[in-house]
């Protein structure tokens, strides 16, 4: 039987300071992990620094740092100095992002996503492991040469503080099959997004297998980390609220994350089965009916990405998730206060085991 933390993801939109105040509760709830987005909003790594400060136990990841907005060298050394003043907590996790946040936002060409993500990977263990930064890759030159086009005075280095690990867990985000296949070749942990653990198979088992494939042995197995909203309720009022949530977020990635035949999240709802329903949703969404894109998400996929509803509900979905090989489960508490949310968590811990 697979092994389960329980995390938790912090909404960046919401009050930070007071969710982070919250904190404690959750943890001694057994909450085990937390987890940072970054988006275009503020960083994730001040935020998690503030953090590891106020917690004691739980795993610190960054969700998810993309890398085109920082060189392999600073995330190392960024993951660094998160795992050590946290006492190695720390969990890097890093992704692809898309094009309108790298080369809307950051201004940075937006290119070879799979191989920049296995360049990253080499280069940041390389640090951790105190080698001296000489690597030449495709797309990372380390040091930059006069040839490479710079001034021929760099000169390779090795991290100055000793990492508390040389060994911090890596984490990438990716849904397609390339991407997918590079997280289960050279990643600890991999995460996909609107996760349907009765289709992983469908979806992922193709490319996971032909990563495993190549996997150094050296490396522990590969632990699949997914988010889904959670209630643990009677209330069938406070379950549909809770569901709606989840089918208005779902039709945002599906329909509005990308353009018609580019988008990720479009695609994966593809292999899942459901053509049909996936253009009819990037449709409606595209031509700016929201809710009737929303609306057109299919009941079934809706709840099965998620934890709402009755416990021994909630309890058949963990183990589908568990089923399917996750091995962190972060868990967005749904419930309207604070007390119920500590209350849902615990309550998933118990179900966990």
């Amino acid at each position: 039987m697979t092994s389960m933390t329980l995390g938790m993801p912090i909404n960046y939109a919401g009050d930070f300071r007071e969710t982070i105040d919250n904190l404690a509760d959750f943890e001694s709830a057994g909450v085990g992990r937390v987890a940072v987005p970054e988006a275009y909003s503020f960083d994730a790594v001040s935020q998690l620094g503030y953090i590891a400060a106020r917690t004691k136990t739980m795993e610190l990841q960054t969700a998810i740092l993309p890398m085109y907005s920082r060189t392999p060298s600073n995330l190392a050394m960024t993951a660094a100095g998160l795992d050590y003043i946290s006492g190695g907590r720390a969990v890097l996790g890093i992704g692809a992002s898309g094009p309108q946040v790298i080369e809307g936002f950051h201004g940075v060409k937006y290119d070879y996503p799979l191989g920049r993500a296995r360049e990253h990977a080499e280069i940041c263990r390389k640090i951790w492991r105190r080698e001296k930064t000489d690597y030449r890759g495709k797309h990372y030159t380390l040091p930059l040469t006069k040839e490479d086009g710079g001034t021929g005075l760099g000169k390779p280095l090795k991290i100055i503080n000793h990492p508390v690990r040389d060994r911090i867990p890596m984490l990438l985000a990716a849904i397609g099959p390339k991407n997918t296949e590079l997280a289960a070749e050279l990643f600890e942990e991999f995460q996909p997004f609107l996760y349907h653990p009765e289709y992983v198979e469908a979806a992922f088992g193709e490319p996971l297998a032909a990563g495993k494939a190549k996997r150094d042995p050296s490396l522990p197995d590969l632990k699949i980390v997914v988010q889904a909203s959670a209630l643990i309720s009677e209330d069938e009022t406070e379950i549909e609220n809770a569901l709606q949530v989840v089918r208005h977020h779902a039709a945002l990635y599906i329909g509005g994350m990308g353009a018609r035949g580019k988008n990720f999240y479009n695609a994966l709802a593809v292999r899942y089965g459901y053509a049909d329903e996936a253009k009819l949703i990037q449709d409606l969404y595209l031509d700016g009916k929201k809710v009737e894109a929303a609306a057109a998400v299919p009941d079934d996929l809706v709840k099965a990405m998620s934890l709402i509803g009755p416990r021994s509900l909630v309890a058949e979905r963990v183990e589908a998730f568990r089923s399917s090989g996750v091995g962190v489960l972060l868990a967005s508490p749904a419930a309207p206060t604070h007390a119920d949310r500590v209350e849902d968590m615990g309550q998933l811990r118990e179900i966990l085991g």
